[in-house]
This record gives structure tokens, sequence and C-alpha cells, in this order.
């Protein structure tokens, strides 16, 4: 066998191991440069996920607070809150999953403009609503305006009913009661002795009354005793006088036409009647509905 003694040539394998040497440190560089490019897009995307997060949560906080503002007047709205919250709702799931960040910037746009439109017609709901609440004020306030002046009317009314009620009543003036002693055959002594009394002469004035209608008034004279209790000629002499039953002493008629007129009539023992008792004698007049005069006088 020969050996060839000839020394062997390296200059070839030395280029060739330092050509793949560079090969793979340029390899790990730019392997070392897409990792970090890697990680700062993974930041970047991180980051913005975060920001459209942060924009989002205020985009809901924002409608929630436009909600509470106006109150129960967001009920009429309902199905726009719904689709808001629908909407919200994809957003969060495609942050969750997606890295496609375009998409959901486009949604979240759509949503902002949907929750806008929500304030526009919320904002116009209300300034209809407070303009129908200030009418139905004016209205409110134009009735109870119109209610107390026809409550002021119907007082006033009533109160001049009262005044042409009260006016439009009888009245007795100058009333006298004078007791007299029969002397024979109409012969009459005034006398202010009981035992000596036989028959009350009582006299009274009617005024002058264009209010009261005319026609036949009835007037009543009760004449009572010191014990209170009426002169009277026998149970037959009552008269009904608001729903009760009053003994009279001397009862005249007169056809009254709104001038004065003066009344005069009698009470008179019956016979065999025991003497009148001394003492005070209250005299009161009476219509059927009213007492319209008083006075008295004194028996020895």
């Amino acid at each position: 066998m020969i050996m060839d003694d000839r020394p062997v040539n390296t200059l070839g394998y030395k280029i060739t191991i330092s050509v793949l040497i560079i090969v793979v440190v340029v390899l790990a560089y730019m392997l070392m440069n897409q990792k970090k490019e890697v990680v700062t897009i993974t930041q970047t995307t991180n980051i913005e996920k975060n920001e459209l997060q942060s924009e989002l949560d205020s985009l809901l906080a924002e409608h929630e607070r436009v909600k509470a503002e106006y109150g129960t007047l967001s009920d009429s709205l309902l199905e726009k809150d719904s689709i808001i919250r629908l909407k919200a709702n994809e957003i969060k799931k495609l942050l969750s999953v997606s890295s496609e960040l375009g998409a959901v910037k486009q949604k979240l746009f759509q949503l902002q403009m949907i929750t806008k439109g929500y304030e526009r017609h919320i904002d116009s709901l209300y300034t209809v609503n407070r303009k129908l609440r200030q009418e139905n004020e004016k209205i409110r306030t134009d009735y109870n305006l119109e209610q107390q002046k026809t409550a002021d009317l119907s007082k006033d009314k009533e109160q001049l009913n009262e005044k042409i009620s009260g006016a439009a009543i009888l009245k007795a003036y100058k009333v006298t009661a004078t007791p007299f002693k029969i002397r024979g055959e109409n012969k009459e002594k005034i006398t202010d002795k009981a035992s000596r009394t036989d028959k009350i002469k009582v006299c009274f004035t009617i005024g002058e009354n264009k209010l009261v209608s005319s026609g036949y008034q009835r007037f009543f004279v009760r004449i009572a005793k010191p014990d209170k209790s009426i002169l009277s000629r026998g149970p037959a002499y009552t008269f009904q006088f608001l729903g009760q039953t009053l003994q009279f002493s001397a009862m005249e008629t007169l056809n009254y036409e709104g001038e004065a007129s003066d009344i005069c009539t009698y009470y008179e023992q019956p016979a065999k009647a025991n003497d009148l008792p001394k003492g005070h004698y209250i005299v009161s007049i009476f219509t059927e509905d009213r007492l319209i005069g008083e006075s008295s006088f004194d028996l020895k």
C-alpha cells in the first residue's frame, strides 16, 4: 500500500466552517430581533386593548349616568338600551379573543354613534316632557284659579243670599203690654195689680220691609208668667214653630204689603180663672218661623 505523504489542504474546510458560523450568528440575531418584535407587538396590542376596554367602560358609565339623570323617562327607550348592551357585550368578547383590533375599533365607533343618538333622543323626550309639564302646570293653575273664583262667587252669592234672607225678615218694634181691669160693659181701666187684671192689651209695630213677600202674615203673642208658663185660653191655642208645638196667648192676622203697620191684640183671662200671680211678665211676638220682638211688664 502506497502512503501519500503530501500535506492535507484544510483551507476549504476552514472557509466552510467560517461561513456556517456567520450564518448561524446571523440567524440567531434575526431570531432574537423577531422575538423582540413579537414581544413589542404583543405589548402594543395589549396596551391598545386596555385603552379600548377603558374607552368602552367610560362609554357605558356615561350611558348609565344619562339613564340615572333622566330617571323613569329612560324606560321609554328600553329597546335602544338593549341594543347598546348587546353591542357592548360583542366588543368585550372581541377584546378577549381577538388580536384584530380594527374590528373592535369599528364596532366601538358604531356604539359611540348609537349612544349619542340615545342621548339626543332622550334629551328630546325630556324637552317635550318638560314642555308638557309646564303646560299641565299652567292648566292646573288656571283650573285652580277658576275653581277659586267659582268658590269666591259661590261664597259671595251665599253671603248675599244670607244678607237678603237676613234683610227679608219682619221685625216688631214698640212692643207694649198694658194690663186692664174691666169695669162694666166696654169700660176698661189700666191697672198694675195682679188681682185686678182681667185682660192684657199688647200693641206693636211691624216695620217696613220691601224684601218681604206681600200677603197674609199671622202674629202670635206669648205672655210668660213669672214661673215661665204661658198665659193661654185653652189647649187649642197652639201653633207650630220650627217643629215644636207652642202655646200662644193671642193671635192677629195682617195682610202685609211691605209698609209699616200697627197691630194691637188682647189676652183675656178665662171666666172663673184664678188671679194672675204677682211678678215679672215677658211678652214675645212670633211669626210662624221667627221671634220678632219682645217686651215685659210687672204686676204687683
